[in-house]
């Protein structure tokens, strides 16, 4: 019923900067909170920026000040600007949103596959 697609990882060198997006489709009436977590191998996933629908924002202290979370609602996307990128951001990046479902009107968070960043040093 809703899909969440994520595009903008890559390989980087420490300093450099990427993009990350996630968009989000299907049947959708309503999206609240828009996440950005990553797991490194052996580590838990951790959350790593937030974004309410009205725009108030939380990062983890480790990327505050370098990572910029931002939503776009008419697109459905959120947005995660990665700036001074270290070797320890290497991680495999997953978006989630807490949906309300215009077929059902349940609410669900779903999750993207997720994507590679590896900051090489």
């Amino acid at each position: 019923q809703v899909q969440l697609v994520e595009s903008g990882g890559g390989l980087v060198q420490a300093g450099g900067s990427l993009r990350l997006s996630c968009a989000a489709s299907g049947s959708i009436f309503s999206i609240y909170a828009m996440d950005w977590y990553r797991q490194a191998p052996g580590k838990q996933r951790e959350l790593v920026a937030a974004i309410a629908s009205g725009g108030n924002t939380n990062y983890a202290n480790s990327v505050k000040g370098r990572f910029t979370i931002s939503r776009d609602n008419a697109k459905n996307t959120v947005y995660l600007q990665m700036n001074s990128l270290k070797p320890e951001d290497t991680a495999v990046y997953y978006c989630n949103a807490d949906i309300l479902l215009r077929s059902t009107w349940q609410r669900h968070g779903y999750w993207g596959q997720g994507t590679q960043v590896t900051v090489s040093s």
